[in-house]
């Protein structure tokens, strides 16, 4: 067998006493380990050969994470409050101490966590972040709503490294995690984002956007649609109790019409049985609304009902509500109305 050129035995010949046999074999599986990781950055991606690094496992990352571990793959995960990621480790997990420890046991790692700053410090942190471990051909998958330029950022850090970095945020809520239908939209090299597929498809649909940024881009108009929906939702119900209707017989006549949208399916029957259990926090869509204003006074755009939709929601976070779900909207609406939509009909179960 030739040996490879890179393996440092110069050293070891030229010393005075031959080189033992164990400190031959040592050398060459590190020789042989290194080569093998220079080639995995271009073998399909499975449970045989790929080892998965999750950050985050609140609300949407754990019931994420737990598909990937039903899927076969081997996980590691990092928390900093440990006891949300116990059911994970329940299922197989190993746990990390860091990002960074979590990073050097990966070959991709996934992040999904609260704010920007939070990515900034799981993953580009040199002393405790991911990419200072992550070894040459890694892949970071950012699956946070995020700043697109904070995208950009970490794509050419993480190519500066030899690694790949795809920023790929989700939609569907909570929901959407549990029966992995989550819509995924990425951004980044398009090779690297079909080489994630087999992840990608154990969570959901993965859409392609384009480059670095461009998943960002995607999930924040997502968000300013959902935005204006969920105004339209939460006014129409208070303008059904009003009007004497039976607020439930209204949300699932209109279900099937052209008012019917994802947010009534999701939302409808918990706003009328008082269920404001996030699936998808008030405070965190504070942040992702801020995010899409500052983008658009950058763009020149004006966008009035995303700016409405910004400031009902904050209302909620002024009082409050902000570890509330999105679904709490209704809350600020009937503040605004003096009116409470208790009792105001029957669930459509």
């Amino acid at each position: 067998m030739p040996m490879p050129s890179s393996l440092p035995l110069t050293g070891l010949l030229r010393s005075a006493s031959p080189p033992s046999f164990s400190a031959l074999y040592l050398l060459l599986r590190r020789a042989m380990s290194s080569a093998a990781a220079a080639t995995t950055a271009s073998d399909p991606i499975a449970p045989s050969n790929t080892r998965v690094g999750w950050i985050g496992t609140g609300v949407m990352g754990r019931s994420m994470c737990g598909h990937l571990i039903g899927a076969g793959f081997a996980v590691t995960v990092f928390n900093r409050t440990v006891s949300k990621a116990q059911p994970l480790l329940d299922m197989g997990a190993r746990l990390a101490d860091s990002p960074r420890s979590l990073a050097a046991l990966s070959d991709v790692v996934f992040s999904i966590v609260g704010y920007p700053s939070d990515v900034r410090s799981v993953l580009l942190d040199p002393s405790s972040g991911a990419l200072a471990s992550l070894r040459p051909g890694g892949v970071l998958v950012d699956m946070t709503t995020s700043d697109p330029s904070l995208a950009e950022e970490i794509s050419a850090a993480a190519s500066a490294k030899g690694c790949h970095a795809v920023d790929a945020p989700v939609s569907g809520g909570d929901r959407g995690a549990r029966n992995a239908a989550l819509a995924i939209f990425a951004g980044g090299d398009p090779a690297t984002v079909r080489r994630l597929e087999p992840l990608f498809s154990v969570m959901g649909k993965v859409n392609y956007m384009g480059g670095p940024g461009k998943g960002q881009f995607a999930k924040l108009g997502n968000q300013i649609t959902i935005a204006s929906t969920m105004v339209g939702l939460v006014e129409g119900m208070v303008y059904a109790y009003k009007a004497g209707l039976d607020v439930g017989m209204f949300v699932s006549a209109i279900s099937t019409g052209a008012a019917g949208s994802k947010s009534l399916d999701l939302y409808g029957n918990r706003i009328l049985q008082r269920d404001f259990e996030a699936g998808f926090y008030v405070n965190h869509f504070v942040k992702d609304l801020g995010i899409c204003l500052k983008e658009c006074e950058r763009m020149g755009l004006a966008l009035p009902g995303l700016a409405l939709a910004q400031q009902l929601y904050l209302s909620l976070k002024a009082h409050g509500e902000g570890n509330l779900g999105t679904q709490a909207l209704i809350l600020a609406l009937e503040r605004l109305n003096n009116v409470k939509l208790e009792n105001a009909g029957s669930p459509n179960v």
